[in-house]
């Protein structure tokens, strides 16, 4: 297998890692094996009426589900043959010539780490912080694979119009700031974004636009973006009071509003350019950010269908991509 479609098929299986992350996550079975790396004390899910009444004597606080054991293991299962993938193309990378040598190690070097973040995610019981950095970890893989994959790809393939021509060059170059500061403003919004799933505040607001009552009023910024919350017994489910939950859910939404306007100044900026190139980025930018936007309405009228949730997930992922081909487009050097 080439490198290409090795990173091809990475990538792929990333997005299903993310989306399956986020299916454990919101079936709350983040905990449905509550050691690691395996379960109960196995490789697999207890299943023979002995092993499961072992796993309940073992572990008497925490009686097995088997099916939200069976989530967490499965996500365990693929982030594992995710981790072989990103070692094959390190040694393939590695031992190929003029290949990308640093990216390949950061992204090794990264998907350890998210190895460490999964065991911590069981071990401190769901800590909101411990889990809010898992789930960037997650994105920030998917990025730095999608990075990986554009390096490999020759300059015609896909931005050679927009070198081609000078006065092109000059004025797409000109958007790069504020592609980058999109990226930043985007990023911010998927930390909000996993801060509000980590504490279980997705329906601390039931109502559009913002919040229901007099939100205004209830606001505990300090107490809703502390990252430590104190020692507990389990994070499940949350610990922090309404009015944090609230405001962590409020922030989540007005910082929307500033992500979708700024997003959608940029596809105008880039459909104006003449470059064919741009252009088709803006488009698929404006139909991710439109789906987005529909999903999240959609979760608070229909109070967080497990579908809908999950594909906000992978939305936002597929989102933070183009915005990372954007920007890639026009900081590449000819």
């Amino acid at each position: 297998m080439t490198i290409n479609r090795l990173l091809k098929f990475t990538l792929v299986f990333t997005l299903a890692v993310i989306l399956m992350g986020a299916y454990t996550r919101l079936s709350d079975a983040g905990l449905g094996c509550p050691d690691w790396p395996g379960c109960y004390g196995h490789l697999t899910v207890p299943s023979t009426a002995q092993d499961v009444a072992s796993a309940n004597q073992q572990f008497p606080e925490r009686a097995l589900e088997q099916d939200k054991a069976w989530l967490e293991m499965i996500h365990r299962y693929i982030a594992g043959l995710l981790g072989l993938m990103v070692l094959a193309i390190l040694i393939i990378s590695l031992r190929t010539q003029n290949a990308p040598k640093k990216l390949p190690m950061a992204i090794a070097a990264l998907i350890l780490f998210q190895a460490a973040l999964g065991m911590w995610t069981v071990t401190m019981k769901l800590m909101p912080v411990i889990v809010m950095a898992h789930l960037i970890g997650g994105f920030s893989l998917f990025c730095l694979l999608f990075l990986l994959y554009l390096r490999h790809q020759p300059l015609e393939a896909a931005h050679a119009d927009i070198h081609a021509n000078p006065n092109l060059t000059t004025n797409a170059r000109k958007l790069a700031p504020l592609a980058l500061a999109s990226l930043a403003i985007l990023v911010i919004q998927i930390i909000l974004g996993g801060w509000t799933s980590s504490n279980y505040a997705a329906l601390a607001c039931t109502s559009l636009p913002i919040c229901e009552g007099n939100w205004m009023d209830n606001l505990s910024p300090i107490q809703a973006f502390s990252l430590w919350q104190g020692e507990h017994e389990s994070y499940e489910f949350g610990v922090l009071d309404y009015a944090a939950r609230m405001t962590i859910h409020v922030s989540h939404r007005i910082w929307a509003v500033v992500t979708a306007v700024t997003l959608g100044y940029l596809a105008f900026k880039l459909i104006s350019t003449g470059s064919t190139t741009l252009r088709k980025s803006a488009w698929v930018l404006l139909a991710l950010l439109t789906l987005q936007l529909l999903l999240g309405v959609s979760n608070i009228v229909m109070h967080l269908p497990l579908g809908i949730a999950v594909s906000h997930n992978g939305g936002a992922a597929l989102l933070l991509l183009s915005v990372v081909f954007i920007n890639y487009s026009l900081w590449r050097k000819a």
